[in-house]
């Protein structure tokens, strides 16, 4: 029997922070009624005070008209629990990372929900099976993971399940064009397509820091390159201790070596911009990072208590290990069937995590440079650095058939 989906006319949001806050601006600019709930009502209040200031700026500029703010403020109501979200179409949950927490209002939603309704988690890495498997309707459960901030970021990752429905995945294809997003369908794993890929870049650069390179140069040498940003600027803007409290919460992973250096810096109470110091220091009401020595003395001193032999580290060395780690579990990626085809990957580099557009994404740049060459690289890398280097099945055998990643088409891995 095929599934029915309802036409989405009336949403619902689950969760006032940040997240929540830039999704339900996205909807109602989408045209969309927004029903928005919170455990806490006074967040509801301050994200509908924060988007009325968004549209108010937006008529300032000269964006839209001040009868459009109206409506769109019109188009949202805050409510007082899970009962009054029974007539909506879609509800996306968009509470903080933890698989309890979401299974509990999933457990809540099924209940509540009429049939027909999508149920949506915006988690940025857990296990979308996991959430659906405890509700009652499976088919009708995706991931809609949109990057922070959802008003203004283009890219929305749609999370298809092991069961989740042709129509449902349809359905939330169509929201993100209403929305005016990117919209890139991946297969559930770990971290789906971009933070699947991100996690091995970000280990490459942190495990640089130890061997001899410093914060600041890593950074400049991929934004030389055309990145928006390095990643530890980008961890400071994001909040270095978000990751740091998820380990502590999951109670594994602080004892690894390249979250050494994070785990001092939180330790000390420098959580990114937010605190005004981080990988680098800012000025009251400034975002600009400047370049702290005592972080460079923090780095070394986990260097050594590590027994790491620090030396000197240069630009190619940096951009080599960083964009092939990228570029090999993109392979895997592909492999795996968790993104359609290689543009796919690249859509989601290009659009949310600053990849520079002129190098048309991970995946084309690779094309680029000659996937032989790629496996060759990488295989110079495992003698120097370790197996986990080794090239993806995939990389070996498009070398060998002298083909680039554009050729593979999907379902043929």
């Amino acid at each position: 029997m095929n599934k029915v989906v309802s036409p989405l006319r009336c949403a619902a949001v689950i969760g006032a922070g940040t997240m929540g806050r830039g999704i339900v601006i996205s909807l109602a600019n989408a045209g969309l009624r927004v029903l928005w709930l919170d455990n806490n009502p006074q967040m509801v209040e301050q994200g509908l005070e924060m988007a009325e200031q968004t549209w108010a700026h937006n008529v300032a500029k000269g964006r839209i008209y001040s009868a459009e703010a109206a409506a769109r403020r019109a188009r949202v109501e805050g409510v007082d629990g899970y009962a009054a979200l029974a007539d909506a179409d879609l509800v996306i949950e968009a509470v903080y990372e933890n698989l309890e927490l979401k299974q509990r209002i999933f457990r809540e939603l099924d209940a509540v929900l009429k049939p027909g309704a999508i149920l949506a988690s915006n988690t940025s890495a857990l296990d979308v099976d996991a959430i659906a498997a405890v509700t009652s309707r499976p088919e009708s459960v995706l991931g809609l993971h949109f990057f922070s901030p959802a008003h203004i970021m283009k890219l929305l990752e749609i999370v298809r399940g092991a069961r989740t429905a042709p129509a449902v995945l349809q359905a939330a294809q169509e929201l993100g064009e209403r929305m005016g997003k990117v919209a890139v369908v991946a297969g559930n794993c770990h971290g789906f397509i971009g933070n699947r890929m991100l996690h091995t870049y970000v280990r490459e650069a942190r495990m640089l820091l130890l061997e001899g390179a410093w914060p600041h140069q890593v950074d400049a040498a991929l934004q030389a390159f055309g990145f928006a940003m390095g990643p530890f600027r980008m961890y400071d803007v994001v909040g270095i201790d978000l990751e740091w409290r998820a380990r502590e919460l999951a109670g594994q992973g602080q004892d690894d070596p390249a979250v050494q250096v994070d785990n001092r810096l939180c330790e000390l109470g420098r959580f990114g911009q937010k605190s005004g110091k981080g990988y680098y220091l800012y000025a009251p009401g400034s975002r600009q990072a400047e370049h702290d020595p005592v972080v460079d003395g923090l780095v070394q001193m986990q260097s050594e208590r590590l027994g790491l032999t620090r030396r000197e580290i240069g630009n190619e060395e940096i951009l080599e290990r960083c964009l092939l780690a990228l570029v090999n579990e993109g392979a895997k990626i592909l492999e795996g069937n968790i993104a359609a085809n290689s543009r796919d990957i690249d859509l989601v580099y290009l659009n949310g995590y600053g990849f520079p557009a002129e190098r048309g994404g991970p995946m084309a740049w690779a094309d680029g440079e000659g996937v032989g060459a790629i496996r060759q690289r990488l295989l110079q890398l495992a003698e120097r650095f370790g197996n986990h280097w080794q090239p993806a099945a995939l990389i070996e055998r498009l070398a060998g058939d002298n083909k680039r990643f554009a050729d593979v088409q999907e379902g043929e891995v």
